[in-house]
């Protein structure tokens, strides 16, 4: 009983701080323990490949066979290193663009996509801005949302505004159960409403941003459990609870006619926020 009052207590701003954990797992943390194998593929044919969103063709292994998809998700990256070369996982046009180039060959071969959602937002700086960025994530958005092949989005750590929802749109939408979605970062809202940083905590109450919140809201479909203490504690169980619901949901979209699919997914969104 104790337990499950300590769980009930957690905040909105709790979860974010979670959500951020640098210890947290990130893609290529998960592809590790649920592929067993994981070719990546690099640039967008335009500009260059972008670090902040990696790409690429592996198997997911299931009791009931293999399963081939298209892993397409954000990259935050491990070192000082690799965040500096990830811009710490905001993507640039030329990521979005790419994974829009594997994702119509992951369509044209008939194979499902996964993707995880983990960014502060897109990148903001003036480079991106002048290379499009704002078209990048329009296009992709419309891209997604008519694309002939199932689609399950794992939203992994912080799903940031345009930046996450690029490559969010799909048929079943995943949520780890300390990962926050919002159109903007608790900070960011506070200092809009209140002028003051400090009101985070109440901006992340009012902005419904949890996974539970999310879930009763009906912008998500499933909540994945997270071991105690959320998913830095052990990443290997965070891991299994992922494939767990991740092949359970290919698995059910994958006798789904291809226009049915399509179809509901578009109607999926366009529902989004009318709560009446």
């Amino acid at each position: 009983m104790a337990t499950r009052k300590k769980i009930e207590n957690v905040t909105a701003m709790d979860r974010v701080k979670l959500a951020r954990d640098p210890k947290r797992p990130h893609m290529m943390d998960f592809v590790s323990r649920i592929c067993s194998d994981f070719e990546e593929l690099h640039g967008d044919r335009l500009v260059n490949d972008d670090r902040g969103l990696i790409c690429g063709f592996a198997t997911i292994d299931d009791a009931k066979g293999a399963l081939k998809v298209l892993l397409i998700g954000h990259h935050k990256g491990a070192t000082v290193e690799e965040n500096m070369e990830a811009n710490f996982g905001m993507a640039n046009p030329d990521g979005y663009r790419k994974a829009m180039r594997l994702a119509k060959l992951a369509e044209k071969f008939h194979i499902p996509i996964v993707t995880f959602v983990d960014t502060p937002g897109a990148y903001p700086g003036d480079t991106a801005e002048a290379r499009g960025q704002a078209e990048a994530i329009a296009k992709s958005l419309e891209f997604f949302s008519l694309l002939k092949t199932p689609i399950v989005v794992v939203v992994t750590g912080e799903g940031g505004s345009g930046g996450a929802l690029a490559i969010a749109v799909g048929d079943r939408i995943l949520m780890l159960e300390n990962a926050v979605y919002s159109v903007i970062s608790p900070e960011g809202c506070a200092g809009i409403l209140w002028r003051d940083g400090a009101q985070a905590p109440a901006a992340a109450e009012a902005l419904k941003i949890t996974a539970a919140d999310l879930k009763r809201l009906g912008a998500i479909d499933e909540i994945v459990k997270e071991p105690a203490g959320g998913a830095q504690k052990s990443h290997a169980a965070a891991a299994a609870a992922v494939k767990k619901a991740v092949v359970a949901a290919l698995r059910e979209l994958e006798g789904v006619p291809l226009d049915e699919l399509v179809a509901k997914r578009y109607a999926k969104f366009r529902a989004m926020g009318n709560f009446y």
